[in-house]
């Protein structure tokens, strides 16, 4: 399955009085793994709000399965960084995936067998079965990662957006959820992830695109990877940098 899933059509942002997000273009078709690579405040997390539609633009649209994004209205499945969810809050592990499911059930409709299904397979698919009933608040941090992805997954969603999903994960749990993300898009779902990964992009990504405050470069992993320019003026950096040599071994 191909096509656009995903368009951000000269997307212009301002927080503040500063422009946080400049013209940017991007698109995300079905069946592809996108990686959104930038430095610290280069706009990355404020372009996956934009999709969600919880971001005003001031400027461009973004097209989610070619209507406008809006909060609640196309099957997007988000995960955001760890830290944004109450891991203190006294609920169990299917409990937290099923919360995922609530733009679906609203406030007062119970969850029946299909949801319940739903969180048992998103649960399967990240290889927490066995930790089902068990407290959030007891999980380690790989753990608590992969209950957001099922979170993002119960609901089914054709569109997976990731922030920095590999960020302090040791490396078994970094490559359960890079295979994870790959066969989902595999399966045909339009999949855009945020990362600092720069090795992991470059090895699991269908391609790349480079944002600092507008999207700077896209293309096909091996492809960036010999535009050195392209990285220069995304990262800030001297062609002779340590981001160059690690761009020229890969």
């Amino acid at each position: 399955m191909t096509g656009a899933a995903l368009r951000v059509e000269g997307v212009t942002v301002d927080l503040g009085g500063r422009t946080v997000l400049r013209e940017a273009h991007l698109a995300v078709d079905r069946g592809e793994l996108v990686g959104l690579l930038g430095p610290n405040g280069a706009g990355k997390t404020t372009l996956l709000r934009c999709v969600l539609g919880v971001q005003p633009v001031v400027a461009g649209r973004v097209l989610v399965e070619g209507r406008p994004a809006r909060p609640g209205r196309a099957p997007i499945g988000y995960v955001p960084q760890r830290h944004e969810f109450a891991w203190d809050f006294p609920i169990c592990v299917a409990d937290a995936v099923m919360t995922g499911l609530t733009g679906r059930l609203g406030l007062r409709r119970r969850p029946g067998d299909a949801e319940w299904q739903a969180v048992a397979d998103a649960l399967d698919r990240v290889q927490l079965t066995a930790l089902a009933r068990r407290p959030v608040g007891q999980l380690s941090g790989g753990q608590r990662q992969r209950v957001l992805v099922a979170r993002a997954l119960a609901p089914r969603p054709r569109l997976l957006l990731l922030d920095e999903p590999f960020t302090g994960l040791d490396l078994p749990t970094q490559e359960v959820l890079a295979a994870l993300f790959t066969a989902l898009a595999r399966e045909g779902r339009a999949v855009l992830m945020t990362t600092h990964d720069l090795l992991g992009a470059l090895d699991s990504c269908d391609r790349l695109a480079l944002l600092n405050r507008t999207v700077v470069a896209t293309g096909a992993p091996a492809d960036l990877a010999a535009d050195p320019e392209a990285w220069a003026t995304t990262f800030g950096v001297a062609p002779g940098s340590a981001l160059a040599r690690v761009l020229g071994a890969a």
